[in-house]
């Protein structure tokens, strides 16, 4: 009977160590799954950013303003070259009206993404070109953050700037009034 006894207790304890590692072993499969999809979901973060920017740079090329403007989050800044920072949603679209009236052809490509590791922020840069009506041509370079909202990427901020020489002033210097 105390055999009996000791082989039972026996028999217990080999099942609860097999417990213990089975759970060790699940829980050790797991961690090393994190990492794998916290990479896979940077990845997917990345597409979803890119492909967004591609998109919007395609509207602004059909010169679609109120689609233009949809890629802006409420609180977005844009800083364009030479000029103050925009800062309001009406702001931003008097300054897209502005551009797609003067312009025969804009597109842009992204040439960097980086993702927060948290997964609601990302910065884009790349590079733009544009056709003004007049024949004009410029091309530079921008930089974007955009953030999460639930499961849509908006621009929060934007900046961009030529790459082609600054042209000078074309007012008079100060001083050089017209004589009456």
């Amino acid at each position: 009977m105390a055999q009996c006894r000791e082989r039972s207790l026996d028999d217990n304890s080999e099942s609860r160590l097999d417990d213990g590692m089975k759970t060790k072993f699940i829980l050790s499969v797991c961690l090393a799954l994190i990492p794998i999809t916290v990479a896979f979901a940077a990845g997917a973060e990345e597409k979803a950013v890119r492909d967004a920017d591609a998109e919007w740079s395609k509207v602004a090329g059909a010169k679609d303003l109120d689609k233009t403007v949809a890629f802006y989050a409420d609180d977005a800044v844009v800083m364009p070259p030479n000029q103050a920072a925009v800062t309001t949603k009406d702001g931003i679209r008097n300054l897209w009206k502005g551009f797609l009236d003067i312009l025969q052809d804009i597109s842009w490509k992204t040439t960097r993404v980086e993702v927060a590791k948290s997964g609601d922020m990302a910065f884009l840069t790349g590079t733009y070109e544009m056709t003004m009506k007049d024949g004009t041509k410029d091309h530079g370079k921008y930089c974007e953050v955009w953030e999460k909202k639930g499961s849509t990427w908006k621009v929060g901020i934007d900046m961009f700037s030529s790459d082609l020489p600054a042209q000078p002033a074309s007012s008079p210097a100060p001083g050089a009034a017209e004589k009456k």
